[in-house]
């Protein structure tokens, strides 16, 4: 009915039950266009997510450590925005191999489940789980510490993981990567972010590793490159870009100069609300509303 009021929850984790702050303009955003909004968390037994009109995972955080009950939870939710099957395929960066046989350029990266060893790149290389957040477990290596990086691949199959090799990219040393951020499939807006791999903190939560942003105004290959992305991913997962309510393209600038994808964000990603102008919690509203209808 149009006019009627909707309600949308925004879901965190117990860790980090209300986001880590980047959303404090979006309720009143969507409030502005007759969308109730409140915050929940994705475990919580007494909380009835099939009642809510949309339900949009935030914070989601702690999901690395319980993928499958994660995934399930993610079903079992009818109005969950990303749907299940996108959070299914964007939680292990697997999915950087189906883009990059889409033809989109992507950082070049191999997987080393457990009992494989990867083939070490001959220059600095990180060494990261397939299936990970915040920049956790993730650590650089230089070709002389090849050691060092068989001892991390090691641990991340003793714990079960897949990992993840790739190329270190130098530039993310002075220009850091560049989150470019959509709603609906529309480019909003986009922030940076810096280097995050040697002397970064911990989130008290223990979830994600601090970073540096700041806002940015990426170049028209940037952009074409993420609406490549978008368009790829998509097409994978049988949807239309306008069908994501959101998404983050990670761009870095390889040595020859040209922008590359590091990660595709479509599960739960922070969106850099607080480095944008203050229209994207707008838009980003509007984009909810469009999902709604």
């Amino acid at each position: 009915m149009i006019g009627a009021k909707r309600t949308a929850l925004l879901v965190g984790c117990s860790r980090v039950p209300q986001g880590d702050g980047d959303e404090r303009a979006v309720p009143d955003a969507l409030a502005d266009v007759g969308v109730d909004t409140r915050w929940a968390v994705w475990d919580d037994p007494a909380e009835d997510f099939a009642a809510a009109d949309i339900v949009i995972p935030r914070s989601t955080w702690d999901y690395t450590e319980r993928r499958d009950e994660f995934l399930a939870w993610c079903a079992s939710v009818p109005g969950l925005a990303n749907r299940a099957s996108v959070v299914r395929w964007n939680t292990d960066k697997a999915y950087l191999l189906d883009l990059a046989a889409a033809g989109v350029d992507v950082v070049p990266t191999e997987l080393a489940a457990p009992g494989e060893t990867p083939e070490w790149p001959d220059r600095d290389f990180v060494v990261k789980p397939s299936v990970g957040a915040g920049s956790r477990r993730a650590a650089r290596f230089t070709p002389a510490g090849r050691d060092a990086a068989t001892r991390h691949l090691r641990a991340l199959h003793d714990d079960g993981h897949t990992a993840l090799v790739q190329p270190y990219q130098p530039a993310v040393d002075s220009e850091g990567e560049t989150a470019l951020v959509f709603f609906g499939g529309q480019y909003s807006h986009a922030f940076t972010k810096g280097p995050m791999l040697s002397g970064a903190d911990l989130h008290e939560s223990g979830l994600f590793v601090t970073e540096k942003l700041a806002s940015a105004a990426p170049e028209g290959p940037w952009r074409a490159l993420a609406e490549d992305a978008l368009d790829a991913a998509a097409t994978r997962l049988g949807l239309r870009r306008s069908e994501l309510l959101y998404a983050r393209v990670d761009v870095v600038r390889t040595a020859a100069g040209e922008p590359a994808v590091l990660e595709l964000e479509v599960s739960e990603p922070s969106l850099g609300f607080r480095q944008a102008d203050a229209g994207a919690p707008v838009r980003f509203a509007s984009a909810v509303r469009a999902a709604l209808r």
